[in-house]
């Protein structure tokens, strides 16, 4: 079992709020402790934006709590009716629906207490509410930085060889089809996946101020490796579906699909290799040249096949869409490494990839 970093810093937080409640005095801890559990956040991000949006929100079930324990008493039904008012106020106020539980934990910490000097036993439950929400914010703000730049390219590199690795062995008839499309499946929800850590990363990146402009151009970076891989994954399903038709195809045929997927996977990889220093662009510009030209004769054999006695054209015809993924691919390529080569020649004392070792499972 992997213990990851998020739940170390939510041990740490409930540490941190138990010793600052006994500290303080607050009594009992364990209310901070709660609240710490449910406000830590995966990012610094999103932490800052919690502790804004679970103050109000804890606002507004504790100003409920009092009113109505005041008017009504602690009567179970009382206390579930201001849940429901708590919950339906927070969304009116289109607050964070995750700043709901913490609020309800709020509300029904403060209407269990005792009838005797109430406004003081609440207001000491809402400081230990509080002050778990503080302490996770802390704890996120120093422990354990998220390092969401490294996670996204090792992901998206990791996805890109499986979809790629997929690619080569479908098209020299090589797959096992059955895994094949479990892996799709897998795909599918790896890219899901990918697009939650990119906003993330996104985030992270706005957060911080310094060398803002370095860091957007990343962002726009890794917005298109995420769309350049996507649309490898989709040329993919599209070659898995047309799988009959590709192998009723003529040796020549073949050998010209074969030949340009393979010159696109090779840029692919040496796109993201080079990224973070692992391939020469001189090796690029060569590869680029084969993959252009490759096109041209693909796109001209292919269109010569169309009323060809060896083709039939309602095959030709069903094989089409599968060639044009492949030419969007190959745009969609072309426009990463010149993003690529624009963060490099550009803003050199800005740009700065920070991309480390890719952790062992």
């Amino acid at each position: 079992m992997k213990l990851g970093a998020r739940i170390f810093k939510t041990g740490l937080a409930v540490m941190l709020s138990l010793y600052l409640a006994i500290w303080l005095e607050l009594d009992p801890p364990m209310f901070a402790a709660l609240a710490a559990a449910i406000a830590v956040q995966p990012s610094l991000y999103r932490t800052f934006q919690t502790i804004l949006e679970q103050v109000q929100a804890n606002l507004i079930g504790a100003v409920l709590a009092v009113i109505f324990v005041m008017t009504f008493g602690h009567d179970p039904f009382v206390v579930g009716l201001v849940v429901v008012l708590a919950i339906s106020i927070i969304l009116k106020v289109k607050l964070e629906p995750t700043t709901i539980p913490l609020a309800i934990v709020t509300v029904i910490i403060i209407m269990e207490s005792p009838a005797n000097d109430f406004i003081q036993f609440a207001a000491g439950r809402f400081a230990l509410v509080l002050l778990g929400v503080l302490a996770a914010f802390i704890i996120n703000l120093l422990f354990i930085p998220p390092k969401y730049e490294t996670k996204l390219y090792h992901k998206v590199l990791k996805a890109t060889e499986d979809i790629n690795q997929w690619t080569m062995l479908l098209i020299r008839h090589a797959a096992d089809h059955r895994s094949l499309k479990k892996d799709l499946n897998r795909l599918e929800e790896q890219m899901v996946k990918l697009e939650n850590l990119y906003l993330l990363y996104k985030e992270e990146r706005n957060y911080f101020m310094k060398n803002k402009y370095g860091k957007a151009r990343k962002v726009v970076l890794y917005r298109q490796m995420l769309v350049t891989t996507k649309k490898s994954l989709f040329v993919l399903k599209n070659l898995e579906r047309r799988s009959e038709e590709l192998n009723l195809m003529t040796d020549e045929t073949h050998k010209k699909f074969e030949k340009q997927l393979h010159y696109l996977t090779s840029y692919h990889d040496r796109i993201l290799l080079r990224y973070i220093g692992k391939a020469h662009s001189s090796h690029s510009e060569e590869l680029v040249q084969k993959m252009n030209k490759g096109k041209e004769e693909l796109m001209s054999y292919y269109i010569s096949l169309q009323n060809h006695s060896c083709f039939d054209y309602n095959q030709w015809l069903h094989l089409l869409p599968a060639v044009s993924q492949m030419i969007e691919y190959q745009e969609q390529l072309e426009h990463l490494d010149h993003l690529v080569d624009s963060f490099f020649t550009y803003h050199q004392e800005e740009n700065e990839v920070k991309i480390q070792e890719r952790d062992e499972e």
